[in-house]
């Protein structure tokens, strides 16, 4: 199983959701069946780590965001991967326009697919140190729901 987070930078909220999934993975004992990745619909960020904030309150919990590195979706992401899960609407409308007649992928809103009270990850870029540990809570929740999603499939 393929899984990538997308936002639009690729700097803040989807390596925190590909790290903290990894971690979960991870802790499951099933890294060598879930391939997880992120990505940004913008180029803004290009091979930039992600934004210290993330860093720095991942970190509080655990996760290594420091070696991830921004990166653009591709053409090829949508038949490379099982799941595309955007954290808002506009970057999952960015993703539909972008994604090819003939891919594979399934898209998806990341906090949609679960009960978890909202539908998008808010963007903490512009925010305070408070949006950072919001963004973690609740991808620690919805990743947990995803893991138990796809344990289901396997």
């Amino acid at each position: 199983m393929k899984v990538l987070f997308v936002c639009l930078g690729n700097i803040c909220r989807s390596p925190t959701a590909e790290a903290v999934f990894r971690h979960q993975v991870q802790a499951a004992g099933l890294e060598r069946r879930i391939h997880i990745d992120s990505a940004g619909t913008a180029d803004w960020h290009q091979g930039k780590a992600p934004d210290s904030r993330s860093c720095q309150f991942a970190s509080r919990r655990g996760y290594a965001l420091e070696s991830l590195r921004a990166r653009q979706v591709c053409p090829e992401d949508f038949d490379r991967f099982d799941l595309i899960l955007a954290m808002d609407h506009d970057n999952l409308a960015r993703l539909q326009q972008l994604r090819p007649a003939s891919a594979r992928a399934e898209l998806d809103l990341f906090l949609k697919r679960y009960d978890l009270g909202c539908d998008a990850v808010p963007d903490p870029y512009y925010g305070g140190d408070d949006g950072f540990e919001h963004v973690l809570d609740l991808v620690e929740r919805a990743s947990a729901a995803l893991l138990a999603e796809i344990k289901g499939r396997l």
